[in-house]
């Protein structure tokens, strides 16, 4: 096949390459907003490629129509898997789609230069697809696709909260963040932390995003040549994540709406302070459970390929569920404020670079125990105190 000139060799073009830092800003639990602190279980899952991985410049052949990429990445995960699909060029020539980039970093750009140089010589990038705004998926998403000459999909809600955060540049921490960590019960040192950390890091993690963009929405039918692609959308992790179903082949690219060994973060921010994202996480579920069969090849944005969706599906659903519920239970005993849940949603301790994500985890907890009628919130001179309803 012969190569396009919108083809990338592997060399940067002048000045790309200064675009992309080599170190991040970000501590570990701000680089990607995906692993959550609670416990999970994965039994009864079977991994059909065992703990085998991609290495550099190579990719595994997952089903037909779907190759497997691994992207590295700083920081706990250590990785995100990048999803290749054959399409169809505009010329009827053959192509391959990307799913989701990693962040921008060298470290990720080098690996997709790697690529470049190893299993996609020969090929020619057709689109970039995000599954959802989290700088692990989108943050090389403008950098491919203006090497590439190539449009980025992705959903409405995702493509513009992501603009919107991009935007929000500060000098100084918002009262607002400010505000709902004192309500949290952050004492005076943690405040003091926060406001010394800065804020709008999220533009920092992320090559500039095109101008313009092809909009994606819940039941369209990407077409992909010989591949014909559905778009499942769920909620609460982000705003409107995609998901991909191909019913010919019995693949699932399930992003973060469905990992295998780790719980994605669903959190309450300031964006929406009074959002239920633990509500609608878990009305997704239900919707995935209803929508997909049990026997398709999930891949996941973190970890390997798995089947057992509906296993799955349903100890992330009840391992929620268990977890209001023990959070109700100690309420009826005595009220809590957020950081006073923390032992009971959460597996390990919860550190400084940490505190933030495990409390908009905690207030999703406590929003859906609310709606539920579950717990009432008392605030206490800015702090709130959350009672549970006999």
């Amino acid at each position: 096949m012969p190569k396009p000139a919108t083809k990338p060799d592997g060399v940067a073009e002048r000045g790309e390459e200064d675009d992309i830092p080599a170190v991040s800003g970000s501590p570990d639990a701000s680089l990607t907003q995906d692993d959550s602190f609670t416990a999970t279980s994965h039994a009864g899952l079977t991994y059909p490629w065992g703990e085998a991985a991609p290495r550099a410049g190579e990719t595994i052949r997952i089903a037909d129509g779907v190759s497997w990429a691994r992207i590295p990445m700083p920081g706990s995960l250590g990785h995100i898997n990048s999803w290749l699909l054959d399409d169809a060029t505009g010329d009827g020539g053959d192509g391959v789609a990307v799913v989701d980039t990693g962040i921008c970093l060298t470290l990720c750009s080098d690996a997709w230069k790697a690529l470049y140089a190893g299993a996609l010589r020969d090929a020619r990038i057709t689109r970039v697809i995000g599954t959802h705004l989290h700088p692990d998926h989108i943050g090389l998403a403008g950098w491919i696709a203006k090497k590439c000459g190539v449009k980025l999909w992705m959903t409405r809600g995702e493509m513009l909260t992501a603009r919107a955060i991009i935007a929000d540049i500060s000098e100084t921490v918002p009262e607002e963040a400010l505000a709902q960590s004192r309500a949290a019960g952050w004492d005076a040192e943690a405040i003091e932390r926060q406001k010394a950390g800065g804020w709008g890091r999220f533009g920092l993690m992320v090559f500039p995003l095109p101008r313009s963009y092809v909009r994606i929405k819940d039941g369209d039918v990407l077409d992909m040549g010989a591949q014909q692609w559905r778009v499942v959308t769920g909620s609460g992790h982000s705003p409107e994540h995609a998901c991909l179903w191909n019913e010919r082949a019995g693949v699932l690219i399930s992003g973060d709406q469905v990992l295998p060994r780790i719980s994605s973060n669903v959190s309450v921010n300031i964006t929406e302070p009074d959002a239920d994202p633990l509500g609608e996480w878990l009305a997704s579920i239900d919707k995935l459970l209803g929508a997909i069969p049990s026997d398709v090849i999930v891949c996941p944005a973190h970890g390997e390929p798995f089947k057992g969706l509906h296993v799955r599906l349903t100890a992330l659903r009840d391992e929620h569920r268990m977890r209001l519920y023990k959070l109700a239970e100690a309420m009826a005993e005595a009220p809590m404020r957020a950081v006073d849940t923390f032992p009971l949603l959460f597996n390990r301790p919860i550190g400084a670079d940490h505190q933030s994500l495990a409390t908009g985890e905690a207030f999703a907890h406590l929003k859906r125990l609310e709606i539920e009628g579950r717990v009432t919130k008392e605030d206490r001179d800015g702090v709130w105190w959350y009672h549970g309803v006999a």
